[in-house]
């Protein structure tokens, strides 16, 4: 009877949250969004126009691409601004994007791009070299005037990926120079193995300099580029409107007139909205509904490939998690195993390292931290706490797709941990200031998760535990010198096994050190409804819905 008290309570909530969500607001953004989400019925509006809502779990939390490592904000921005190269439709190869060719120097020092012609921004303004060459330097220069590195978002995940910015040591890029007007050429002071891969990724996308120069910092919410749909309006919490670019450099695209992003947080109530016709794609489906869309005539089921971790991170900076010997004790004391089997409905299974095991430098050797309480405990008094400690536990407020249901995970690891004798206290925060706090080291336990967004392993490792990103992507504020050594290293290798050796050596260590309990590798599944046409889902979580129609 407890069981059937909580479903029904769980969808009065889940009905409460989909009025809540949907209903216009007093505001005349948020009331426009409400008229323009007609549903499947309304697909093709009075005026002729076929709009398309997706609804998701989270906001966007800055729609200046570089700014921020957030995948809600990478799924708009892949809209609305592109990138030299991009991926195939459903792997991480490579095909052609604003650069139709390309050449490597045989050195691999040097690259050059031809850019496709005739192609304008959203504010009529061309495309062409000078503008990579402007929007690059902006990433690469703290210094430089469309930077905006005076306020939070310091373009951090350039950093990461090209080895630091100007003037550090470790920074791979020596100059862009602008060959003429559709040709572009980088410089390179030491070969990178994953410099092509970069070239795709949505952080790297270009903007209008027009555009930088009109909004400035402010350009985090007025985002302004070549793609097919060109940006409106952002209602924050509630919906971002998008509609379409007619003067597209391809031919033929996109298909919709309008897109609208929409916040639902609830994984249920996105669901009923769908089934009720509200909305035509929702992410972060609960896995468990997974079987239900299989026998919907009206729906389509969507997996993305696995491409993820979802994990539990220690501030090992933060007493008393600056003890690894607490940190193993913890780690030991999570049932993985019940997460996966309680929360993935086989679409996830237990992860034991901070990258995918289909990545180049897996290491299976790695043992994990097996759930064993006993020797939880044991630890637990060997680090100094055997009459147990109180202990808080950040969690996310959104779902994610390597964490369908982080409450519930939560409410799991609480339990977990009163059984060795920690009293867990979930602490809750919006999706934005969970971001913003968490990136701060205001926590002590915290649960995220990473997407790959380039195919390579250094994405993951280095993204989330290289020390030079403490206080931006690396929440751990982990610093092991061994590990930085190895993770520079595998980023100037060009030969792969080389590369895989190191990043291999890299997890053992951070296997000991235990800063972060990798939990899952999901395969998150999402749904649409039929009339939607032409979605492809993404390994990345960010994919162009330029060829998306509504029948």
């Amino acid at each position: 009877m407890k069981r059937n008290g909580s479903l029904l309570l769980g969808l009065l909530i889940a009905c409460m949250l989909v009025l809540a969500a949907c209903g216009g607001g007093s505001d005349e953004e948020t009331s426009n969004a409400g008229d323009d989400a007609g549903g499947q019925d309304d697909v093709v509006e009075e005026d002729g126009e076929k709009t398309l809502i997706f609804a998701r779990g989270g906001d966007s939390e800055s729609l200046d691409p570089g700014s921020t490592s957030d995948g809600e904000s990478s799924r708009v921005t892949k809209q609305v601004l592109e990138t030299l190269l991009d991926f195939e439709d459903e792997s991480f190869e490579l095909k052609p994007g604003l650069a139709h060719d390309w050449e490597v120097s045989d050195d691999g020092l040097t690259y050059t791009f031809h850019l496709e012609e005739n192609v304008t921004f959203h504010d009529g303004t061309d495309f062409n070299a000078e503008a990579v060459k402007i929007n690059f330097d902006r990433f690469a220069d703290p210094e430089h005037e469309y930077a905006f590195a005076d306020n939070e978002y310091v373009y951090f995940m350039y950093s990461t990926m090209f080895g630091g910015h100007k003037g550090d040591d470790g920074h791979v890029v020596d100059e862009v120079n602008v060959v003429d007007d559709y040709t572009v050429e980088f410089i390179l002071n030491k070969p990178l193995g994953f410099f092509l891969q970069n070239m795709g990724m949505t952080y790297f996308a270009i903007t209008s300099p027009a555009a930088l120069e009109e909004f400035g910092p402010e350009i985090n919410e007025n985002p302004v580029g070549t793609g097919p749909f060109e940006f409106i309006s952002w209602t924050k919490d509630e919906s971002i409107v998008l509609e379409k670019n007619d003067d597209y450099w391809k031919e033929g695209l996109p298909k919709l007139d309008k897109l609208i992003f929409e916040v639902i947080p609830d994984n249920a109530a996105r669901l009923i909205a769908l089934r009720s016709g509200d909305i035509d794609i929702m992410d972060g489906l609960n896995p468990d509904d997974a079987e239900g869309i299989e026998t919907d005539d009206e729906l389509t089921l969507h997996a993305r490939e696995e491409n993820n971790f979802g994990y539990v991170g220690f501030n090992v900076q933060k007493e008393p998690l600056d003890n690894a010997t607490l940190r193993q004790a913890l780690s030991h004391a999570i049932d993985r195993e019940a997460i996966v089997e309680a929360l993935y409905a086989g679409y996830g299974s237990v992860a034991k390292n901070p990258l995918p095991p289909s990545y180049l430098g897996y290491n299976d050797d790695v043992e994990g931290y097996q759930y064993d309480v006993e020797k939880a405990k044991e630890l637990l008094a060997e680090a100094g706490y055997e009459d147990g400690l109180e202990i808080d536990l950040w969690t996310m407020p959104v779902a994610r797709p390597y964490m369908p249901d982080p409450e519930t995970t939560a409410e799991i690891i609480q339990n977990n941990f009163a059984e060795i004798g920690v009293t867990v206290n979930i602490v809750r925060e919006e999706w934005a200031p969970y971001l913003e706090k968490t990136m701060n080291g205001e926590h002590e336990i915290y649960m995220l998760g990473w997407s790959g967004t380039n195919g390579d392993p250094d994405y993951f490792i280095s993204s989330l535990l290289h020390g030079d990103l403490i206080g931006d992507s690396n929440r751990e504020y982990y610093q092991n010198e061994e590990v930085d050594t190895l993770l520079n290293d595998a980023k100037v290798e060009i030969d792969q096994d080389k590369r895989a050796e190191m990043y291999e050596e890299a997890q053992a260590i951070i296997g000991e050190d235990v800063p972060m309990v990798p939990l899952v590798h999901s395969k998150p599944v999402m749904a649409t409804s039929n009339n939607v046409t032409g979605y492809v889902p993404h390994p990345s979580t960010s994919e162009s819905l330029e060829e998306v129609d509504l029948e």
